[in-house]
């Protein structure tokens, strides 16, 4: 039976490739960055690696000898780069898509296979990641599997969007209560640096914000946390 890799690190990426019933191929499911080399790939021998929400690069020698795509939750060449699903809300966009990538020197910007799937982007970081995995893993994979499609070369001018660091997600209150609450939503998920205020030497941070007449309703977690640069 032919083999497929699929890397991720992510909980319910992971709950959902447990879930995936194929008849041709058998899934080796990788979760740990030293895992996922050359070596043990020459082992699994894949017809693909999929790459679902990973905090790494992958090493040339896996990308140049193995056909290895990530989706990313944009609608590229627009909004390569960083933290695409922060980048967008704060741009205002409700709606994204999931483009299939095949990876290669340059980040998000390798050749686009002929599938995607909409992503809306309502709703905290985690709900839309879980959403985006249930699209990946019981849409997007069984299609690439099922019809082996040829990528084509990226389109048109990029917009490339940067990275978001931890001192990004301070909360300004000079902004509108609307802004606010997207800014504690799109950060309110597994790995993320939650939004905050400081207040004196402590730190609160704000997560399960709903919006309410006149205002948002939040929970709070204070600390003495350091504010990461």
């Amino acid at each position: 039976m032919k083999k497929i890799v699929i890397a991720t690190i992510k909980s319910w990426n992971i709950k959902n490739v447990k879930k995936i019933k194929l008849q041709d191929y058998e899934i080796v499911l990788i979760q740990r960055k030293e895992e996922l080399t050359y070596e043990r790939l020459r082992e699994i021998n894949p017809r693909y690696v999929f790459v679902i929400h990973w905090s790494w690069y992958i090493p040339s020698n896996i990308f140049c000898n193995y056909e290895c795509i990530v989706f990313h939750p944009a609608p590229l060449p627009f909004g390569r780069g960083g933290s695409p699903i922060q980048n967008l809300i704060v741009r205002g966009f409700k709606e994204t898509v999931i483009s299939a990538v095949r990876v290669g020197k340059e980040l998000d910007a390798g050749a686009l296979y002929p599938t995607s799937c909409k992503l809306s982007l309502e709703g905290t970081a985690e709900e839309i990641l879980m959403r985006m995995s249930e699209m990946v893993c019981f849409n997007m994979i069984p299609w690439i599997l099922a019809h082996e499609p040829n990528a084509e070369e990226q389109k048109g001018e990029a917009t490339v969007f940067t990275r978001r660091k931890s001192k990004d997600s301070e909360l300004n209150f000079s902004n509108s209560v609307e802004e606010i609450y997207n800014m504690i939503r799109m950060l309110d998920g597994e790995g993320y640096p939650k939004a905050y205020i400081k207040l004196g030497k402590y730190k609160l941070e704000f997560s399960r914000a709903s919006l309410k007449s006149g205002g948002i309703k939040a929970d709070v977690m204070i600390c003495e946390e350091d504010i990461d640069e």
